[in-house]
């Protein structure tokens, strides 16, 4: 299986684990998409808009003192969009209902994008040394 359709397994596991979801987007830190479990059709734009406020979040920690950059949550009036830290390359996105277990959905958003972040930066290592 590749590191492709192992995260793509991933987004489908964390979608069916937080019923409330409505997209799930595995992402490079730079904006690229690495799998995506969505009917939206935006995912490019999605995971494009997701490098920019991940630059800013990163920031934003930086400067304030709070250590590297973890998530952002931002609800919206239909709902949410939820963004973490996937090693040290990737991010995971998601998007939400407004009637989201917000609580569950940290939960499960924390620990899918911690096994996609090993997935990533696993497959970057064995880029990088062949």
């Amino acid at each position: 299986m590749t590191a492709e359709a192992e995260v793509l397994d991933e987004l489908t596991r964390l979608r069916a684990r937080v019923p409330l979801l409505s997209g799930a987007l595995a992402a490079s830190a730079d904006g690229l998409v690495l799998a995506q479990d969505s009917t939206a059709a935006e995912a490019e734009t999605i995971a494009a808009l997701t490098a920019a406020a991940l630059g800013v979040a990163q920031r934003l920690t930086d400067t304030t003192g709070q250590g590297d950059f973890r998530e952002l949550l931002v609800r919206g009036e239909h709902g949410y969009v939820a963004t973490y830290a996937a090693g040290s390359s990737a991010v995971l996105t998601l998007l939400a209902q407004p009637r989201v277990n917000v609580g569950r959905l940290h939960l499960e958003a924390r620990r899918a994008s911690a096994r996609i972040g090993v997935l990533v930066d696993n497959a970057l290592e064995r880029l990088e040394s062949s």
